[in-house]
């Protein structure tokens, strides 16, 4: 067996861990989530970062940006106004911060779904070879089409979204892909 199915809990547990603190959990919040004492979550969050303080310094970089701008962007220059950002009760700035931390890493991954998807939608080899997209689940897509070709369809496909833009980025997108009669048995 596959350790994620072996420790499917703790992976969960960590995953949801992970992302909450990526997309600025305080410990206040984890404290309340997770049940455990404010000194603790505390602690969680200041191990986490001590791991990883690029992470803390990109926050601390979107934050100012977005009190300065009052707007955080997404990775295609997408904008949502954060009009709180500046005010004078914590629990309420502290809400647009989440916001101005959140929509630059959410949407950017929007984005890139969106742009590969383009991309495979206007990609002339997969029509020749009979393939479709069908559809698009966060960042996960299915195309469809005849078994015959889906060797070279999933490379197409692959290239597809590990290349979603013009001007690369500065992260290798790695993308994992299946086929599959179904969707359920491409899980």
């Amino acid at each position: 067996p596959m350790l994620k199915d072996v420790f499917g809990a703790e992976r969960r547990k960590a995953k949801t861990l992970n992302f909450s603190i990526a997309y600025g959990k305080t410990a206040f919040g984890l404290a309340k989530d997770w049940g455990v004492s404010l000194q603790e979550a505390k602690d969680t969050v200041d191990l986490w970062f001590s791991d990883r303080p690029e992470v803390l310094r990109w926050q601390d970089d979107i934050k100012a940006t977005a009190r300065k701008q009052k707007c955080t962007r997404t990775l295609m220059g997408r904008y949502r106004p954060l009009p709180g950002i500046m005010h004078r009760e914590r629990a309420r700035r502290s809400h647009f911060e989440r916001a101005a931390i959140n929509t630059p890493i959410q949407g950017g991954a929007a984005d890139i779904v969106i742009m590969a998807m383009l991309k495979i939608h206007s990609n002339e080899r997969l029509r020749e070879l009979g393939y479709r997209l069908l559809l698009q689940i966060h960042d996960e897509v299915i195309i469809e089409g005849p078994e015959e070709h889906v060797d070279e369809a999933m490379r197409i496909l692959r290239d597809c979204m590990e290349h979603p833009f013009e001007n690369p980025l500065k992260v290798d997108l790695v993308v994992d892909a299946k086929a599959a009669r179904t969707w359920y048995d491409a899980k």
